[in-house]
């Protein structure tokens, strides 16, 4: 089991390594998965597939929260940016 559990850690570090940028909380995931699963009934390659996939739901949300947040806040600054100067107090 612990060679299978290698095996599944070694291609996903090369999986990751080969450039897919879709791949975003995957090996995370897929590592806790994995974990998880050989603990819950040796059925760490099914832990390791859920995983990876509920790693990269949460990387896909995060990123797309992120760029709301940053999107919000471009708009903020474009407002204060076009808001006219109040004009000075009268003395």
């Amino acid at each position: 089991m612990k060679a299978k559990l290698i095996t599944l850690c070694l291609f996903a570090s090369l999986a990751s390594l080969s450039g897919a940028a879709s791949a975003k909380g995957c090996l995370k995931g897929a590592a806790v998965g994995g974990v998880a699963g050989h603990v819950a009934g040796n059925h760490g390659a099914l832990g390791a597939a859920a995983g990876c996939a509920v790693g990269h739901h949460r990387a896909n949300k995060k990123e797309k929260e992120a760029a709301q947040n940053q999107a919000q806040a471009q708009t903020s600054q474009q407002q204060q940016a076009t808001a006219p100067a109040s004009p000075a107090p009268a003395k």
